[in-house]
């Protein structure tokens, strides 16, 4: 389970200036996907103050402290400063005042700035630390972006997926992550994907060995995370076993909480699984802008039954 980032890589994802560069924080962490704008904290109260928060200081706040006097906002800075925050941040391109900079040199407190407004860097860095703090798990599969579709092919070694994910990439659409999918849970409806750093873009080939899909088909084959939308599960053909022929009930997997649509398909020598996963894809398009095949069909032969 993802439990913390790195202040180092939020300050490189949000191109962050820092001006406190004495500060040490290669061992700072932020825990908390929430932002803090230090409003009633500025006035003196600290009670129920969210201090393991992103500190976000905006225009408000910076213009209510300059019309406030100068001993008074010495003893806010040095209660605010007290605590053990991750780091504060002044958006707009607004410059702390030499006595705040000091002040935080002293605490160990680091300090950043970021030309971009308050709003939009709250939903923005909001937007990341959800992503990155979110629950997570590895699971063994395939995640293909499939006509905008987020597919996750899971099954048993060597019964296809990687194959499967290599036709559908030199059909046009774009791999995730092969042989092991991280899957996020960004909110109680939706799951992100994506590939641990250290295989991201390669596909494992039985036989041929790995093969760098970015480098092979273009950066146009391969993106870095989808939202999971269907799961595929490939299963070898047993002819005892009924499979669904009409889609009406449908089926579905859970991770970390989260129902996901999902798909057995029996594999067996001539199915094309490429062409496969393709038709299902359009087919969830398909039944999320309103249209299921199944229920059609079923409807028209109500319609023939009560003719005859």
């Amino acid at each position: 389970m993802a439990s913390k980032v790195e202040l180092k890589k939020v300050v490189e994802k949000m191109d962050l200036k820092n001006l406190t560069p004495d500060v040490d924080v290669e061992h700072i962490a932020i825990e908390v996907p929430d932002i803090n704008r230090p409003a009633l904290q500025l006035t003196g109260y600290f009670e129920h103050f969210d201090s393991d928060r992103v500190q976000l200081i905006g225009y408000v706040e910076y213009t209510f402290l300059e019309k406030m006097e100068e001993e008074k906002r010495r003893e806010i800075y040095e209660q605010f400063l007290s605590y053990q925050l991750p780091c504060v941040i002044f958006s707009r391109n607004l410059q702390p005042e030499p006595m705040f900079l000091e002040m935080a040199n002293q605490s160990q407190v680091p300090v950043f700035v970021t030309e971009k407004k308050t709003s939009e860097f709250t939903a923005e860095i909001i937007r990341w630390l959800n992503v990155e703090l979110a629950p997570c798990i590895s699971i063994h599969g395939v995640l293909v972006d499939v006509y905008g579709v987020g597919v996750l092919i899971m099954g048993e070694s060597g019964i296809g997926k990687s194959e499967a994910a290599l036709e559908l990439i030199k059909r046009g659409h774009r791999l995730v992550s092969d042989d092991v999918v991280e899957l996020r849970k960004v909110s109680d409806v939706t799951l992100v994907g994506s590939a641990p750093d250290i295989t991201r873009h390669f596909i494992e080939l039985r036989g041929i060995g790995i093969v760098d899909v970015k480098t092979l088909f273009g950066v146009q084959s391969v993106r870095e995370t989808k939202n999971i939308d269907l799961v595929i599960t490939l299963e070898d053909w047993n002819k005892e076993k009924q499979y669904d022929r009409l889609g009406l009930e449908e089926e579905y997997t859970e991770f970390l909480g989260n129902k996901v649509l999902c798909h057995q398909i029996p594999i067996r020598p001539g199915r094309n699984l490429a062409i496969i996963v393709e038709t299902a894809a359009i087919n969830h398009r398909q039944k999320k802008m309103g249209y299921n095949a199944a229920q059609e069909l079923y409807k028209r032969v109500q319609e023939n039954l009560i003719k005859k």
